[in-house]
């Protein structure tokens, strides 16, 4: 029955209606007495369940599919990668997506990714031993990745909301650099070959990279004013912007400028190229500084290591620390402060700032105004 009386002349209305995701039950008083007003009642509400029924049907059907974490990965990469990365980041997401994160989250839909999901994913690494362990600071970069992605996701109405990313901690690490002895025993190991002690003592004197020395040209040093313009870097053959994407500018050492002066050449705009005009390959600029690291006795040494020696050089002669970071271009003073510790006068300096005048000047002015006080008592 889906009209029943109810009391006092109203009538109950009554009845199950077909939705989209099930049975619903309508059960009502009717607002006006008299049976007939009632199936009138439901006559209409069964019109506008239907209609309401209807358009969720429609919007169910409608709704596009939240796509995979591969399926998306792809359109990431084409989109938003594309369009906002460098040569060098595009690559390092790449790599992350082909060995880290396809693997696990690849079939997982975007959104049933949740935090558990995410922890479950830095354990697998943690625990990953097979061809070497994976550190926490690579483990924080594939995180980015999936906070990045997961945050398009959501930007473009995919997804509703980011589940929460806790990055792991990660501990400073050992910098390695050499000591003035150590640089001059190197320097003197490659004075055979002009075109390595030039590209040494680009790290070493001015805090280049090694992509950077590989995509310097003659039109960014200036050996009149002794200047280097670091304005691009190469990165596995692709020539772009330095990190950060933002040019410094370099004052060059004497020797430095000597070296420079001795390798100038006319074979094309690379200051480090080949008989071809080519400009350095990474295995070739790599060669050169292992070459002279064995001539010279040392351990086998990374460009990043010379650019080590760099900033620990200048902290330890008692550079300022903002002078630093803006020779070596670093985009946080945090990645400075790392070698303020080399400063000799770092916690001197520290100390000697309590050091005032004040205290002298005031006890000074004590003793003075009490030699008066001292002679008045006498004549008293």
């Amino acid at each position: 029955m889906t009209v029943r009386r109810f009391k006092d002349g109203f009538f109950m209305i009554d009845f199950r209606y077909e939705t989209p995701t099930g049975r619903g039950r309508f059960r009502r008083i009717c607002p006006v007495r008299g049976k007939r007003a009632a199936q009138d009642y439901e006559v209409r509400y069964r019109r506008e369940l239907e209609e309401e029924a209807a358009h969720q049907r429609e919007e169910v059907t409608t709704q596009p599919e939240v796509p995979t974490f591969e399926e998306f990965s792809r359109e990431f990469m084409s989109t938003y990668v594309a369009s906002n990365n460098k040569p060098s980041e595009r690559m390092a997401k790449e790599y992350a997506f082909r060995l880290h994160l396809l693997p696990f989250f690849g079939p997982m839909r975007l959104d049933e990714i949740t935090m558990r999901d995410v922890e479950r994913f830095k354990a697998q690494c943690l625990a990953r031993t097979d061809p070497r362990p994976i550190q926490p600071k690579t483990i924080n970069n594939l995180l980015t990745v999936i906070g990045r992605m997961l945050r398009y996701a959501c930007e473009v109405e995919i997804i509703g909301s980011v589940p929460r990313i806790k990055f792991m901690k990660v501990t400073t690490p050992k910098i390695d650099y050499l000591d003035f002895d150590e640089l001059a025993r190197l320097a003197e190991a490659a004075r055979r070959e002009p075109e390595a002690i030039a590209a040494i003592l680009c790290a070493a004197d001015a805090g280049l990279r090694a992509g950077e020395i590989r995509a310097l040209q003659w039109d960014d040093i200036d050996l009149v004013k002794r200047q280097i313009t670091v304005q691009r870097t190469d990165y596995r053959g692709h020539v772009g912007s330095p990190k950060g994407g933002r040019l410094r500018v370099v004052d060059m050492t004497d020797r430095l400028t000597r070296a420079l002066k001795s390798i100038r050449h006319l074979k094309g705009p690379w200051v480090f190229s080949n008989g071809e005009g080519e400009r350095w390959s990474r295995g070739e600029v790599d060669a050169r500084l292992w070459r002279a690291c064995r001539k010279a006795g040392l351990r086998k040494l990374g460009w990043h290591s010379l650019r080590h020696t760099f900033c620990s050089h200048l902290a330890m002669k008692g550079a300022p620390v903002r002078a630093i970071q803006e020779l070596a271009g670093h985009a946080s003073l945090t990645t400075t402060q790392r070698y303020m510790h080399l400063s000799p006068n770092a916690r001197r300096a520290a100390i000697d700032m309590l050091e005032t005048e004040s205290f002298g000047q005031q006890s000074g002015q004590q003793k003075e105004s009490a030699a008066p006080s001292a002679q008045s008592k006498r004549r008293n």
